[in-house]
């Protein structure tokens, strides 16, 4: 049974940083690429970083939208994927999930439960 356990969330101020967490358990993470997907009150779930299976961080996507401000990393020995947000905006504020990828954004079973982000000062 897929667990992905999203923790990190919280209130942060315009421009500040936050680092969310993924623990990742019942599937062989290393296999699987894995990301994070968030979605705004009102708005559809949106892809916000996407990392291949390795280690090495080097296959990484990000939308126009956080491309220099989000950092996706992955650990594999702890199964572990992460997501550092930095000079936040408040339009960043909304729901974030772990997900693996593909079917993160489409499929509920493949996503975690979320930890909310707020950017408000």
């Amino acid at each position: 049974q897929v667990q992905l356990v999203e923790s990190g969330g919280g209130k942060a101020q315009p421009g500040g940083s936050l680092t969310l967490s993924c623990a990742a358990s019942g599937f062989t993470f290393s296999f699987y690429a894995m990301g994070w997907v968030r979605q705004a009150p009102g708005k559809d779930l949106e892809w916000v970083s996407r990392i291949g299976t390795s280690d090495s961080n080097s296959d990484t996507y990000y939308p126009d939208s956080v491309k220099g401000r989000f950092t996706i990393s992955r650990d594999n020995a702890k199964n572990s994927l992460y997501l550092q947000m930095n000079n936040l905006k408040p339009e960043d504020t909304a729901m974030y999930f772990c997900a693996k990828v593909p079917d993160g954004l489409r499929d509920v079973n493949s996503r975690g439960r979320g930890t909310q982000v707020t950017v408000s000062s």
